[in-house]
């Protein structure tokens, strides 16, 4: 009976043992593995397909982080389902810091604005890490369309309601609904007409089978240059450093348009706070620094990184002006 109490009482006394050392073993091994991350290569979901514009940004960036952290930052093309299918990927992956995501405004404002029913919370399902780039739009048109500022298409849209058209990437998209709020805002109706990406939206206008769209500065702005198309105003603030004689909507009659595609680096929730800050602050010196930025404003974005508390509020604002949106000119999920 005194060896069976015995054994019992050595059984309790490491049992409480291991409790107590179990706290500190918890907020060990997240340390640990801080301190050594990266030690494997990280993959790095790009929710596009191959040569886009994001895509190129994209690559440039995780390049540059791979080289910064010494491990190659592999990237994972998976386009598809206006970003779904990326987007759903990064939030069921193991939350360790090897799985990484271009995240867009598409992807966490606009596509959960408009549908019901999503697989991922846009706020619940991941760890904002860093805005990474904005991009501003420009407003532009044919140069056969008779319209050669804002006020005269305006003036064109009020006289002939609902019999112009204009283009986008697709419905959902961020350029679909930033033309809706320019709707919205200078009292006009023209109608939309949704292609399967930016390369045939971008090839139509060319054509002049529709002659006005709002398009990403990167994705235009060659073809503004060779005269191809007629810019009629950016979509941002502030004039664009990389195009500072285009002057922006807000000035030229629509006040209060302000609105610009963005991406920024996500990972799934619960990665440790030491790896996202150690990622935050690799973003901040490739994006302040060094000749990524050059390239990236050479291109027409606007290369801004952010603190992951900033980009989780940005996020949730964003989130919540594009739900207005969608209810004030109300926007029906196709």
């Amino acid at each position: 009976m005194q060896i069976r109490v015995c054994r019992w009482n050595l059984s309790v006394a490491a049992a409480g043992l291991v409790a107590g050392l179990l706290p500190a073993l918890l907020f060990t091994v997240p340390a640990q593995a801080a301190e050594t991350y990266p030690s494997r290569p990280i993959r790095f979901i790009i929710p596009f397909p191959p040569g886009g514009g994001n895509d190129i940004l994209g690559r440039a960036y995780a390049e540059k982080m791979g080289e910064r952290m010494g491990q190659q930052w592999v990237t994972d093309n998976r386009g598809g389902a206006s970003t779904i299918i990326a987007a759903e990927m990064t939030a069921k992956a193991p939350a360790d810091g090897y799985t990484l995501l271009l995240g867009t405004n598409s992807m966490l404002a606009v596509i959960p604005s408009l549908m019901a029913k999503i697989p991922y919370d846009p706020i619940k399902d991941y760890e904002a890490i860093s805005l990474i780039s904005t991009s501003p739009y420009l407003l532009v048109v044919h140069p056969g369309f008779p319209a050669k500022s804002v006020k005269d298409l305006i003036a064109m849209a009020k006289a002939k309601p609902g019999q112009l058209n204009y283009a986008s990437p697709g419905f959902g998209t961020s350029n679909h609904l930033s033309f809706e709020l320019f709707k919205s805002l200078a009292g006009v109706d023209i109608t939309h007409v949704p292609y399967k990406g930016t390369g045939p939206m971008i090839t139509e206008i060319l054509g002049g089978q529709v002659p006005i769209m709002l398009a990403s500065t990167a994705s235009v702005r060659p073809h503004v240059l060779s005269g191809k198309l007629r810019a009629l105003g950016i979509s941002i603030a502030k004039r664009s450093p990389a195009m500072p004689e285009i002057l922006t909507i807000a000035e030229l009659g629509v006040p209060g348009f302000n609105t610009a595609s963005w991406v920024g680096l996500i990972g799934p929730r619960g990665v440790p706070s030491a790896i996202i800050a150690r990622l935050n602050a690799e973003t901040a010196a490739v994006i302040q620094g060094g000749d990524l930025r050059d390239k990236l404003a050479a291109q027409g974005f606007l290369p801004d990184a952010s603190t992951p508390q900033q980009f989780a509020a940005y996020i949730k604002d964003e989130l919540g002006r594009f739900r207005k949106l969608v209810k004030t000119a109300n926007i029906r999920e196709e």
